[in-house]
């Protein structure tokens, strides 16, 4: 497939357009690609031009027409939606959104509308659905953005309802409240109870049914973390099975390793850190301090690593419920130039911080495969 983009389409003229587009198809352009490049358009206005580009451009039945739709108007969805009803017959499209600026037209929104009004729009996308959630969460965890609560069809809100009349409408029919099934996008729920006295079988059956398959060796990992975290928390969910699951699933091998943290921090107190770490029988242990507890560890752990890095992003979310929450902790640091996002959890955010830092600072050490440019180790 050969594709031709025309940058700014949607503010170009029509004319000049279509002959740009028949240039490029007699060249060999299997695909044409109309970007609304800044998000300027308006569903009914991008329809029209989809419309006049596939009546105007004479060998257009040669090519597909692809459209890629930006975000900041909050229009990307429904403009590449009004595209498809006027002949575009491919969307680029990217999950949760994501995207320059105010972001792209958001898959899962696009596929779940189409399937839903299947009977409106007539099309089908061959997408799997119940990996829509997952890969979500993928896309989250991989690029530190969270999904904000009240996102369409995979928000933590999406499918959750909170007034007594529709809680009891669901109850009684689910359709009356819910036009997508949640099964059908991934979003699996139960009513198994987890708790300290679930087993390891009970532990990895209802794992694989949330679609996690863990190696028997990030398994007894998982399993341990569970443990830890059922001592804190009375009740455990299907997020919170969800949340370590995608935390044991690593794409690299951390070389340190966690083992203890303490820190010391209140009013009229400096803030200091002690941080204990290990790699294959070796331990270190370092003490810090900083501007506040977070910074305390960070420093910490620059000291017991050796790495020294810029970080350039921290965020905290609870994403579970209740005040016994799992806190996310994402941290992005920079280092030679480059960014490394790492990403911890815990009940206690400080923990949370910790891991999140060290995880990035693993991904230094991955990255340089242990060594810099010298030949010389990376790191104590």
């Amino acid at each position: 497939d050969v594709e031709f983009s025309a940058e700014d389409a949607s503010r170009s003229d029509l004319s000049f357009l279509c002959r740009v587009f028949e240039t490029a198809i007699e060249a060999g352009a299997t695909t044409i690609n109309i970007p609304d490049t800044v998000g300027y358009s308006t569903p009914e206005e991008f329809g029209r031009f989809i419309a006049a580009i596939k009546n105007g451009v004479k060998n257009v039945d040669k090519a597909i027409i692809s459209v890629h739709c930006h975000n900041d108007l909050g229009l990307a969805v429904a403009n590449s939606l009004a595209a498809v009803r006027n002949g575009a017959n491919q969307v680029e499209c990217t999950l949760n959104g994501l995207g320059e600026r105010a972001g792209n037209a958001a898959l899962e929104e696009i596929v779940m509308a189409l399937y839903t009004r299947r009977d409106d729009y007539g099309f089908e996308t061959n997408i799997n659905y119940q990996e829509i959630y997952r890969s979500s969460r993928l896309v989250s965890n991989s690029t530190g953005m969270p999904v904000q609560p009240n996102k369409a069809v995979v928000g933590k809100n999406a499918f959750a309802h909170e007034s007594g009349i529709h809680q009891d409408g669901v109850i009684k029919e689910r359709t009356t409240y819910e036009i997508m099934n949640p099964q059908m996008v991934g979003i699996n729920q139960s009513n198994l109870v987890f708790g300290k006295h679930s087993g390891r079988h009970g532990f990895k059956k209802r794992l694989k049914e949330l679609g996690y398959e863990l190696n028997e060796a990030d398994l007894d990992k998982a399993f341990a973390r569970f443990k830890e975290l059922a001592d804190k928390k009375k009740t455990i969910t299907d997020r919170d099975l969800e949340v370590l699951a995608e935390d044991q699933i690593q794409n690299i091998p951390e070389k340190w390793q966690l083992d203890y943290l303490y820190i010391c921090s209140g009013t009229g107190v400096t803030p200091t850190a002690t941080v204990r770490i290990s790699s294959e029988g070796e331990t270190k242990e370092e003490a810090s301090c900083g501007d506040g507890p977070i910074n305390a560890a960070f420093n910490a752990l620059e000291k017991v690593t050796g790495i020294k890095a810029t970080l350039i992003h921290y965020s905290l979310n609870a994403v579970t419920e209740g005040k016994d929450a799992i806190g996310e902790v994402t941290a992005k640091i920079e280092f030679n130039e480059k960014v490394f996002t790492g990403r911890g959890i815990s009940t206690d955010v400080l923990e949370a911080s910790a891991r999140a830092y060290l995880n990035a600072i693993n991904k230094v050490i991955y990255e340089n495969h242990g060594q810099n440019g010298n030949g010389a180790y990376i790191g104590k």
